[in-house]
Parts: C-alpha cells; sequence; structure tokens
C-alpha cells in the first residue's frame, strides 16, 4: 500500500510543463525568490489618449471606437503599440510600503522597492473567446485608453510584499487622482516576473504571469510560482523562460506562449508624436524649456499616504500599526479627524483604537460601511469624552456604540447613559459594597481565608452583580483581595 500511495503523490504533483516528473524531499530554505512588477494603471480621463472618443466604463462592446482605434483598413489597433519606453516620463525612483507580518495581524515591517520608470502608453482592445460558437469576438472599446506602465526592479520576495506594494500603489495613485485603481473594471493590472536561485548564484530563469487583476490572484499566483519553479529545479529540471497566466479556479499558472525575445517587439520610434517636454524650476541644473513645470503640479497635489501617517502619528499620538490601518480607507481616516476635531481629547491612540477595535468590529458584524455609519463623528467624539471624564466605563461606551449602530437610537450617548443609569460608580463608594458583600457571604469569605483561594471568583462575581457592573473591575477586584486579605 505504501508504494500505490507514493505512486500516487509522485502523479499528484506532476506539473505539465514541468521537465521531469519526479519530487524528492524538498529543501525549502536555500532558495531566494526574486519578483518584479509591471503595472498597468489606467490614466482617469474622459477621453483616449490620443482621440475624443469617450473612455466610459462599461459600454457595450465596440461603442468607443473612432477611425484612430480601429485603425482601418487594419484588423488590430494601429497593428502596433504607441508606448514611451524608450523615453519614458520618469525613471529611477523608488516607493516605499509596509508589510504585515502573517503571524501578526497589527505588525508590519518596512520594504522599499526601486521603481525602474514610468512611461504613457495606449491600451489595447480585448479578445472574447466564445467557445460555444468557435469564434474570437473583438471589442475595440479599450483600445487607445491611456496608460501609465509602471515598471518595478526585481526586488519582492513572496506575494504579501507584492500585494503590500500594490495597495500602496493604488493608495498614492487614487489620492492624486490619476486613477481609479479599480481592478476589478480592469483599471489596474499587474504583470509578475518570478524567478528563484540559490543565495550567492546568479538569478534563476524567469516567467511571467500575466494581467493579474486582484490582490488575491497576484498573492496566489506568485506564491504559487515559487514553489512551482523550485520543486523543478530540486527535482533536478529546468524553468523554461514563459508567458503564463493565472487560473483562479485551479489557482495554478498556466502556459500562453513561450517568451518572446527582444527583437520581436519591433520597438519603432513614432513620426506623428512631438516630444513631451518637462521641467522642474526647483531643480536648479533644470533647463526651462517647457510651458509644464512639475513643481506647479507637485503644489496642487493631495498629501501623499505617508505623509497622512507622520502626521497621524506627530499630531496625535497613535501608534504607527493604527496609522497604517487608518490611511488604508479614506473614509476611515476622515471619520477619525472628524472625531478628533470634535473632542477636547488629547488621546488620540485611545481614539483609533475605539474605533479601529470597537466601531469597526460592530459595523463589519453589521455589514456596514464607516462611510454610512449611524454613529456620527460628533457622536462617538461624546463617547469618548465620557470614557475619558470618568463618568462610564470602557464596557459601557461598547455598549453605546453597539445600541446606536444596531437599533439606530437618535438619543445622545450622555441622553442613552442618563437613561439606563449606565454611570460609573464613584470609586469611594466601592467600599461600602465590597464590605457589604464579604458580610454576606461568611462561608465563602471563610474558606478563602482558610486557604481555597478558588471561591475568590464567586465572590468577585458577587461584588459585580452588586455594582450593577458599573464599577471599575480593577479596583473593585484589588479592594475586595485587600479587605479579604485583612
Amino acid at each position: 500500500m505504501k508504494f500505490v500511495y507514493n505512486c500516487l503523490k509522485t502523479v499528484r504533483n506532476f506539473r505539465y510543463y514541468c521537465t521531469t516528473q519526479f519530487k524528492p524531499a524538498l529543501i525549502r530554505d536555500v532558495w531566494q525568490p526574486v519578483i518584479g512588477l509591471e503595472v498597468h494603471a489606467q490614466i482617469l480621463s474622459a477621453s483616449k489618449l490620443f482621440s475624443r472618443v469617450g473612455a466610459k466604463y462599461g459600454a457595450p462592446p465596440n461603442t468607443q471606437v473612432g477611425i484612430f482605434e480601429a485603425a482601418h483598413p487594419g484588423t488590430l489597433p494601429a497593428g502596433y503599440q504607441i508606448t514611451q519606453k524608450d523615453c519614458p516620463i520618469a525613471k529611477d525612483g523608488f516607493i516605499s510600503f509596509n508589510v504585515p507580518v502573517q503571524e501578526y495581524s497589527m505588525k508590519f515591517y518596512s520594504h522599499s522597492v526601486r521603481l525602474t520608470q514610468l512611461q504613457l502608453e495606449e491600451d489595447s482592445g480585448k479578445s472574447i473567446h466564445d467557445a460555444k460558437s468557435n469564434r474570437v469576438l473583438v471589442d475595440l472599446n479599450r483600445a487607445g485608453l491611456p496608460l501609465m506602465e509602471l515598471v518595478f526592479a526585481p526586488d519582492l520576495r513572496d506575494g504579501e510584499e507584492a500585494a503590500a506594494l500594490i495597495k500602496e500603489l493604488s493608495l498614492v495613485l487614487t489620492r492624486v487622482g490619476t486613477c481609479s485603481c479599480r481592478m476589478e473594471e480592469g483599471a489596474l493590472r499587474v504583470d509578475a516576473n518570478i524567478s528563484v536561485h540559490k543565495q550567492g548564484e546568479p538569478l534563476g530563469e524567469r516567467t511571467e504571469v500575466k494581467n493579474l487583476n486582484s490582490i488575491r490572484s497576484l498573492v496566489k499566483a506568485i506564491n504559487y510560482e515559487i514553489e512551482r519553479q523550485i520543486d523543478i529545479l530540486e527535482a533536478g529540471g529546468t524553468v523554461l523562460n514563459e508567458t503564463l497566466r493565472f487560473d483562479a479556479i485551479t489557482s495554478t499558472t498556466i502556459k500562453m506562449r513561450d517568451k518572446d525575445t527582444i527583437h520581436d517587439y519591433r520597438f519603432m520610434p513614432e513620426p506623428n508624436l512631438p516630444p513631451l517636454r518637462l521641467h522642474d524650476s526647483l531643480d536648479a541644473s533644470c533647463i526651462p524649456n517647457s510651458s509644464l513645470d512639475i513643481n506647479d503640479i507637485r503644489k496642487k497635489m493631495n498629501e501623499l499616504p505617508e505623509e497622512t501617517r507622520r502626521r497621524l502619528i506627530s499630531d496625535y499620538g497613535i501608534s504607527l500599526e493604527n496609522s497604517i490601518i487608518l490611511v488604508n480607507d479614506d473614509a476611515l481616516v476622515d471619520y477619525f479627524l472628524d472625531v478628533m476635531s470634535g473632542t477636547k481629547s488629547h488621546n488620540g491612540q485611545l481614539v483609533s483604537n475605539l474605533l479601529l477595535n470597537n466601531l469597526l468590529g460592530t459595523l463589519n458584524s453589521l455589514d456596514v460601511d464607516i462611510k454610512d455609519s449611524i454613529l456620527s463623528p460628533s457622536a462617538f467624539a461624546e463617547i469618548v469624552h465620557l470614557l475619558e471624564s470618568g463618568q462610564i466605563l470602557h464596557a459601557v461606551a461598547l455598549k453605546i456604540m453597539e445600541l446606536i449602530c444596531s437599533s439606530g437610537d437618535k438619543r445622545t450617548p450622555s441622553e442613552i447613559v442618563e437613561t439606563n443609569n449606565w454611570t460609573k460608580l464613584p470609586d469611594d463608594l466601592l467600599e461600602d459594597y465590597v464590605l457589604e458583600v464579604i458580610s454576606s457571604n461568611k462561608k465563602l469569605v471563610g474558606k478563602y481565608r482558610r486557604g481555597n483561594s478558588k471561591v475568590f471568583n464567586t465572590l468577585m462575581g458577587k461584588a459585580v452583580a452588586a455594582t450593577e457592573r458599573r464599577a471599575d473591575m480593577q479596583k473593585l477586584q484589588d479592594l475586595l483581595k485587600r479587605k479579604l486579605d485583612e
């Protein structure tokens, strides 16, 4: 039976484009994955790059096509793609971002990736394969749409780092208003170049996974491809230089074609396009030979995500982890800032903890987004004030949030506290309650004082009930223990 099991295991682990069918024991810690991304982001524009034809998403097929996009009398859009590859609009940049540590839900580490170049180019049409009719349909609505292609150096090590990079890039592009980054609409697409090699040895042969259109697919495709290549190499095979696609159903990569060589692209200049010239007035060495000053655009740009994180940390004293989570959602950071402007609290960490750990949890259980929250920022600020001023306990603050969010209670937090008698008991009254519990439970007290420490929890429960859960639990517990030990 063991022999049959091993045979079946070998068949199961076979990769159809591997050069071997045998999979020995794997040694994973000697391999170094290398990942580089190429991102195509559709520029927010009312029209196409070189024509006035509309660029609306979701229009019926071939209803947003002009003579230029159709490239008559050709059968494909122009027969070639106009791109700035040789003269990119920008190069030699970098982007820093935070990657979540998988073992800890609220821990991150910082990573940076070089941006090799950023260039403008036009999108191409879309082929639709109709298997039932055995035909291929062509939709030219996307042909000619303006794209920015961002080519990143191979500085990534796994799918999680790639996902973190794309999330940060999406935040930047949406913040400056140049791309919607709606991957489900094709506004942002990612190609991943993946290879593995042993540390200290030359880079391995790479494969390219094309047109990844979701964060989930990006992570799964990269991590699967890393494992697939290690399987091949450790089995003594050779990784082929191929173009792959990701099958979301099977969560595997599938071969599309052998990788094209540089000569197959046939790059050539477009003689009908004049050069695009830019200059930066902040750079003393830059010659102002154009009407477009980068610094003028820089002055009008919104605050970038990393700048917002630093401001939240410096101005409100919140943790890096909380700042990352807040900035990941524009509606969330706006809510936080509205709360801080509506309260006298200087404890931004308390506010952000209540917002992220408690209010969001309540809203998620109700399937409600923060921007649709019934609990307004001003009401949230009032809850913070009641809590910080010692009028209510933390548990009561949570009860108020849940009550307003779940039932739509129109009363203010202060009115809810007063009506339900949820005001915190003054600490100087706790001794009376503790002494009453001790005098009313002499048998339990006797057991405790004779060394049975287990009955303390029972006595504590009675004290909590006596105070109607309106006492500071830690102070009540300390006081009860002190009185029992006297």
